[in-house]
This record gives C-alpha cells, structure tokens and sequence, in this order.
C-alpha cells in the first residue's frame, strides 16, 4: 500500500512514517518545514526518516500542486497542521494551515476514480477546555487552533458524508515521547532540568489535568484503522490514555528520573489553555481494539533518554 504522509518531520508524523515503513508500505513523506519552531530540528527528523528509506519533500499543502502527489495514494495520514496554542500565531497563520491547506487536498483528491482513504489527524482541543467528551457530543472549542482544526476535521467528514471520498478524523490526547516539539511541556521541562535552567510554568497549569499520551500508543491508534476502513468510515475516534495525571505530577515524575529539582518561573496563562483532557476511548476500543499501555514513568524515561542522546552527547 502506498501511503501519503503531510507533516511527516513533524514529531507524530515521523514516528507514524516509520511504523508504516516497519509494516512493509510504501511511504511518501512531505513536509513544508515551517519555521514555528527551530526548522533544525525538523530536519533532523527528516534525516532520521532518510536513513530509514523515506525520503522527506519539502511541500505546502497551501500553494504547491497537489494533483500529482495524491494520483495514486492508497491512504493519506494528514498531519500537517499550525499547532498548538501560541500568542505569537495570527488567526490567518491557523486558518490557511489548518482549514485551506486541507480543502486544498480534498479539492486534489476528488476528481479521482480511485480515492485514497483519508484519516485526517484533529485534537482534543476541538472539545475546548474541558475535553473529557465522547465523541458524539458537541465540540467547544476555545482557541483559533481548536476552531480551525475543527473546521479541518469537518472538512474531510463532509466529503465522506456525500460520498466522495472514505475516510475517518482521530482526536488526539496530550501527546509526547521523544521528537516532541521544543514549545511542550516535557522537552522544555526536560531540557530545564538536564541544563540547569529555569522553566517557565504557566500560572495555574500545575494544576491541569492531562490524558498524557505516549507517542506509541498514538500510532497504534492510527494503523488499527488498516483493514478497518468501511467501519471507521465517516467516523471518529478519540487516541489517547484513560489515565489522567496533573501537570505538577508530570513535572514531580522529571524530577525524579533525573533525579534533581527543576527551578520554576511562573509566566501568565495561555489564554484558551485546557484545564482538562480525559480521553474517553470506549468507542476506540470498541471498534479499533485500541488498548494505550505506555505509563508516564516508562514514557519519559524514553524521551529523557531521547533528549540526552539527540542533545547532549
């Protein structure tokens, strides 16, 4: 099977392109290496994949030609997104990444005879601050980034509605492991601590709630959805873990792997920030026999491991 991966240098996306890799598929990678944080880093991911046999092209869902790229795609995994909740990011930054570059792609697939299957990757911020939803209740989204993935995740539902296309959105949870984006919580936590540095904490995010979610068990989520294809259509699904733990937990869970005490500084709130994710599965497991298993202990283990050799030797 040949499948298309949009944001692939991106932190899930790579990991994703190397299980497809791993599962004996054809993998066609694209990225458009935006700068929202250090392009390096992508390109690291990018070489990482390179050496695994994916070769990474540098392409904007927004402007490029798509027509090519999806000609004989059996399965396309869209990552590529304006993510996260930032100040710095202007409602047009999230609106043509997230919406346009999306309808872009939609517009590319429908006129062919044989369509790949689409699973669009959304987030739990389209629940808003509170995302403890199933997913058949009504989304409240609190922020551009929640608004607009929404609108993406609508998108794609909307062709699989009248047809033109099959395809499911996944709702991911807390995500991290390693590669994760330098603006999260644990690379920004775990840096802070292996330099001795200060780390900027938001003012009451010590007390948030989080499905913190191993990258793993995100992609496990994704590939279920092979030879699952007719009952996933039109469907979706919430990836994340059961368990919740609080933001000061996560950082007291650093602290004692490295075995050291991190300096904080608490900078204002994040307007828009979720005060609770709980990722309720029960459909997930019902249909995708997904079943998370990574704990917070074992996954940051792994990505403050991953940090030391990617950084500091």
């Amino acid at each position: 099977m040949k499948v298309l991966i949009t944001g692939a240098a991106g932190f899930i996306g790579s990991h994703t392109a190397e299980r497809f890799k791993d599962m004996g598929h054809e993998v066609i990678a694209i990225d458009n290496f935006s700068d929202y944080y250090d392009v390096q880093l992508k390109e690291r991911n990018a070489s990482t994949l390179s050496k695994r046999g994916i070769e990474v092209s540098r392409l904007d869902l927004r402007y490029d030609p798509l027509d090519q790229l999806v000609s004989d795609c059996h399965m396309i995994v869209h990552f590529a997104a304006q993510p996260g909740i930032s100040a710095s990011c202007t409602f047009e930054q999230y609106l043509t990444n997230n919406v346009i570059a999306t309808q872009r792609l939609l517009t590319a697939i429908e006129p062919l005879q044989d369509k790949p299957y689409f699973i669009n990757i959304a987030t739990s911020s389209i629940y808003g601050l509170h995302a403890t939803m199933t997913e058949d209740q009504a989304p409240l989204p609190a922020s551009w980034y929640g608004v607009t993935k929404l609108g993406a995740e609508q998108l794609v539902l909307a062709y699989s509605r009248r047809g033109l296309l099959r395809g499911c959105s996944v709702r991911l949870y807390s995500v991290y492991g390693p590669r994760e984006r330098p603006d999260k919580l644990y690379t920004r936590l775990i840096a802070a601590g292996l330099k001795d540095e200060v780390f900027p904490l938001y003012e009451g995010s010590e007390k948030h709630l989080r499905s913190f979610t191993y990258v793993s068990d995100i992609v496990d989520g994704i590939v279920s959805i092979i030879d699952r294809e007719e009952i996933c259509n039109g469907e979706i699904f919430n990836l994340g873990t059961e368990e919740e733990n609080t933001t000061a937990t996560g950082i007291a869970v650093v602290e004692e792997l490295l075995g050291k005490t991190i300096r904080k500084e608490i900078t204002p709130p994040r307007p828009g920030d979720q005060a609770r994710t709980c990722a309720n599965i029960d459909k997930a497991r019902r249909l995708l026999d997904y079943d998370p298993k990574t704990t917070l202990h074992q996954g940051l283990q792994k990505q403050i491991d991953w940090y030391r050799e990617s950084f500091l030797n």
